[in-house]
């Protein structure tokens, strides 16, 4: 592609910081790089029409971890790493509410539920046992109970009739949140380019060449917030996790609002209005589901659909009107990682799925390496 001067002038000379994704992530660091650095020239490069991965995709959870993902973190991380995860999930979302406000966001504190399945009767009572402990742990955090029993009052089905409430969870309009990020990027001066994908960069003493599919320049900094595809460019010990969504029509009298959480937080189901978006599923098929494709699978959809018949919405009617997917990042360690990869390359990646609740927090870090 041939450039124009004006183009070359405006767009591509004398680049301070380069961002690559315009996600949660991307838009949070480069607002603080130019809070850092009020005078930079800051552009951001995406290479979808809107923010691919999945901070345009994801379900709207204002959550920081139900309690069988604490006790499940807990067997892989140290009580004080878990601590400091979710102090940081929390941090993150008061960031975010900051920045956008809880009207914008469309914020709902309605709380937040676990249900256990009656066949997973074992697991349903170490989770009990465990309560206890896990409030104990988050104590410094939270300064009182966050796990309470409660009983099912919204009529699922084939589930153990106490369900686990937390009121420090919530809900968000993701396509609100992820509008207000982009007109806070404009209204700050910061460029945006769409449809831009970052196939290779070269690091110089000085400044760091970038190619995409269509054009090639020079940037000072070069940062990666790209999460899901992280191990494209930047980091091998970031793994995609495909997340598969879908959402009702609109039903009579849905008795149903929160957000919801199943089987270890791999499926998640909150009301929109008076819809149902329902998701998960990945840990039918771990190896076809680490893709950075996305399509949708049978095997998952069907058992999305199967899920609401028989647990969410028993006896009632209901119609599917859309179904997509969304890429995260994930790895064997629930920590992101926010660090230096060369001379004047920095990422903040592997979000673990909490991409909502961790990724304006990240973004400061990231920003914050300079």
């Amino acid at each position: 592609m041939q450039l124009s001067y004006w183009e070359i002038k405006n767009w591509f000379s004398n680049v301070d910081f380069t961002v690559v994704g315009s996600g949660i992530v991307g838009l949070h660091c480069a607002l603080n790089l130019r809070k850092k650095f009020p005078k930079s020239k800051i552009l951001v490069l995406e290479k979808g029409i809107l923010p691919q991965g999945a901070s345009t995709k994801n379900a709207g959870f204002a959550c920081f971890g139900s309690l069988s993902e604490i006790i499940d973190d807990l067997k892989t991380h140290s009580e004080q790493q878990v601590i400091q995860l979710i102090q940081k999930r929390w941090d993150g979302l008061q960031l975010l509410r900051k920045r956008i406000g809880d009207d914008a966001l469309d914020y709902k504190s309605f709380g937040g539920y676990e249900l256990f399945l009656k066949k997973d009767e074992a697991f349903y009572e170490h989770c009990l046992t465990q309560l206890p402990f896990i409030n104990e742990v988050l104590k410094p955090i939270f300064k009182t109970d966050v796990f309470i029993k409660e009983n099912n009052s919204f009529n699922f089905n084939r589930i153990f009739d106490q369900l686990i409430f937390n009121p420090f969870e919530g809900q968000i309009d993701t396509g609100n949140m992820m509008q207000q990020l982009l007109k806070q990027a404009v209204s700050n001066d910061i460029l945006i380019l769409n449809q831009q994908n970052v196939s290779s960069y070269t690091t110089h003493n000085s400044f760091v060449e970038v190619v995409t599919n269509e054009i090639s320049f020079k940037t000072n900094k070069l940062l990666f917030a790209t999460n899901g595809f992280a191990s494209q460019l930047t980091n091998d010990q970031v793994k995609p996790a495909r997340a598969q969504v879908l959402i009702t029509k609109p039903i009579k009298n849905l008795h149903i609002k929160g957000t919801f959480h199943l089987d270890q937080g791999y499926y998640y189901f909150r009301n929109i209005e008076n819809r149902i978006l329902f998701g998960g599923g990945r840990n039918l098929d771990f190896e076809t589901e680490t893709t950075t494709n996305f399509n949708q699978t049978k095997i998952i959809q069907n058992n999305l659909e199967q899920l609401l018949k028989d647990v969410i919405l028993p006896n009632q009617t209901f119609e599917i009107e859309h179904r997509w997917s969304g890429i995260m990042g994930v790895g064997n360690n629930k920590n992101p990682i926010v660090q230096q990869l060369s001379n004047n390359v920095y990422c903040g990646v592997r979000l673990g799925g909490m991409g909502v609740a961790i990724g304006s927090l990240i973004g400061k870090e990231l920003a914050d390496l300079i």
